[in-house]
């Protein structure tokens, strides 16, 4: 594995991010494994299994108005048969009524090589700046 593989995990990386900005549940399907799991801030703390979580919020398709995601400072960290990619995951939106927002979240996920294709099988997200203490 190589720096052509790095490359090659964060164009896959990005597909999946715009398929979760568009909505574009096959996409999605397509590059997650069944049992993707992960801790994100709509679980509220709890790690979640499967697809069913996230289909929820495909159901809809995109919200109204459009939005982007861009990776920050992205890493790839390889194994033989795994990747870790990290990033600062910056959410450009505008409302169906033209308002602009941004959104930061610390991202890690887990791409797994099965049969030669790689599939995503964990992620842990969490918003920037969000500090809780008890």
């Amino acid at each position: 594995m190589n720096a052509g593989t790095n490359e090659s995990l964060l164009r896959l990386n990005q597909q999946l991010l715009d398929a979760i900005d568009t909505g574009d549940w096959e996409a999605y399907q397509q590059l997650c494994d069944p049992t993707l799991s992960a801790f994100e801030p709509e679980a509220l703390g709890q790690l979640v299994e499967g697809m069913d979580f996230h289909e929820t919020y495909f159901t809809d398709g995109p919200a109204a108005g459009s939005r982007k995601s861009t990776m920050q400072n992205p890493r790839v960290r390889l194994t033989t048969q795994s990747a870790v990619v990290t990033y600062i995951r910056l959410i450009q939106a505008i409302s169906a009524k033209g308002q602009h927002s941004s959104h930061a979240y610390e991202e890690t996920r887990v791409w797994h090589l099965v049969e030669d294709h790689w599939k995503h099988v964990h992620f842990h997200r969490s918003k920037v700046g969000q500090l809780e203490l008890g």
